[in-house]
């Protein structure tokens, strides 16, 4: 079981970073041989990244929804990304070109990703008696108050005004 802390805590990254939200769909539960190694495919790439300290790639958090599984990824820079992504050593290219012979456009299984550029200080965060997770623990894990104890204050600090709805 993780370690538990205690107490407000927030995540600290004095650079610019990427979020990248990448998951699989199942459309037809039935077609479990189209699934399966989709969803088999990830792990090999997240051990490749987690045991190439420079790859650019700094976390990530695996998760499950509604008809499918997410990773949530951080990343130095979208260059390191799409390095990744294309390399014919690293795993993600061959299972990108297997998915696409294997399933194409038949509709029983689905992929999707989302890619967002996060300038310096623009990102909030709060994580209360919560083991290090997400942006914390891909970079670094602090007391609250050290950036502001507030969210309004924690994106004040960056310059970005919180916005109510209304």
């Amino acid at each position: 079981m993780p370690h538990i802390s205690p107490g407000r805590f927030t995540a600290e990254i004095e650079a610019p970073f990427i979020v990248f939200l990448i998951g699989m769909r199942v459309n037809k539960l039935w077609a479990v041989h189209q699934w399966v190694p989709t969803a088999r495919a990830m792990p090999p790439m997240l051990r490749a990244l987690a045991n190439d300290p420079d790859s650019g790639f700094l976390g990530n958090e695996v998760m499950l929804y509604s008809g499918g599984v997410a990773v949530l990824q951080y990343w130095r820079s979208t260059e390191d990304l799409e390095r990744f992504a294309k390399d014919h050593q690293e795993p993600h290219l061959s299972a990108w070109k297997r998915f696409n012979r294997a399933l194409g456009n038949n509709g029983n299984v689905g992929i999707w990703h989302e890619t967002f550029k996060v300038a310096a200080g623009d990102y909030e965060s709060i994580y209360v008696n919560m083991p290090r997770f997400g942006l914390a623990a891909a970079t670094a894990h602090v007391p609250v108050g050290r950036r502001g104890n507030s969210a309004r204050e924690r994106l004040a600090a960056s310059g970005l005004e919180w916005r109510e709805r209304g």
